[in-house]
């Protein structure tokens, strides 16, 4: 099976990866076609262009950063709308809002593409194990023809209806591991200041009702002030704030939500934003300067 790949960021070059190392057909792009080069190293292709590697596959997956770099992939100039038509699908991973997913989605249709949106839960192992979960909507046959490559992406997969649903579940997701990281930096802090050793906590908490992956995985690092990116703090922060717009659109207070993002901005006005996002937990130990 040939896929065409945009977007080789910390997440898209692991599962690109993982699509070479189980027989697939790889195009790559990247907006710094540099980032290629060690792909290239395992098999892929290169595509000048999103266009190109459109022309060139059946079906293109992307993963890129936010919206606008979602949206500026599909309608700029050497974009996917001016290769993509019948016969071919596209495949958004990207985690975005349902507005954005709606938009691109009508663009490849009125083209006579079809087209998927499929955030993923799970950041840089997961996306490196193929342990994703993956979160489909839209076009049910094209979702049926790209389960091969979603097995090797993910443990599980999705398909939840309309287009749009799976960027709203991603950002309910995303909303609640943000507020957890922050309880979590808290209560982490809060032990250390009290005379407890966080180490110990780590331990209770692992034995509780409350133990989950993600305390258990980032825990030990955050102790360690080691924020080696998997989930980057900048683009959690974003996923907050669009959870947060969906909030609006549903009239659903989210004091705590709210909260989680008021930390993520104060932790990327701090330089962080490049961190993992578990690096919300320095916004607790330094001093607040400002006057």
């Amino acid at each position: 099976m040939e896929v065409g790949f945009l977007g080789l960021g910390i997440m898209g070059k692991a599962m690109s990866m993982n699509l070479l190392r189980h027989g697939f057909k790889v195009t790559v792009w990247n907006r710094t076609l540099s980032k290629c080069d060690e792909l290239v190293e395992h098999g892929a292709s290169i595509g000048e262009t999103p266009a190109a590697v459109i022309k060139k596959c059946k079906y293109t997956i992307a993963m890129l950063s936010d919206p606008s770099a979602a949206l500026s992939v599909v309608f700029d100039k050497d974009g996917v709308l001016e290769q993509i038509g019948n016969g071919k699908g596209y495949v958004d991973m990207s985690t975005v809002d349902a507005d954005t997913s709606s938009k691109i989605s009508e663009a490849i249709k009125s083209k006579g593409g079809s087209f998927l949106e499929a955030p993923v839960s799970g950041s840089k192992k997961p996306a490196e194990d193929g342990q994703l979960v993956i979160l489909a909507a839209g076009d049910k046959a094209l979702y049926d023809e790209v389960v091969p490559a979603f097995d090797v992406l993910g443990k599980k997969s999705f398909h939840l209806g309309e287009v749009g649903n799976s960027a709203k579940m991603k950002l309910v997701v995303n909303m609640i591991m943000g507020s957890m990281m922050n309880a979590f930096s808290e209560g982490l802090t809060l032990a250390g200041r009290s005379g407890l050793n966080p180490s110990t906590l780590l331990d209770v908490l692992d034995l509780g009702a409350i133990a989950n992956p993600m305390f258990k995985m980032k825990g030990p690092s955050m102790l360690k002030n080691n924020y080696s990116p998997a989930f980057p703090l900048k683009h959690q922060q974003k996923d907050m704030r669009l959870a947060l717009a969906l909030g609006d659109e549903n009239a659903v207070p989210m004091p705590i939500a709210a909260a989680a993002n008021e930390a993520f901005k104060k932790a990327r006005s701090m330089g962080l934003g490049d961190l993992d996002f578990s690096a919300v937990h320095e916004t607790l130990k330094k001093p607040d300067h400002s006057s």
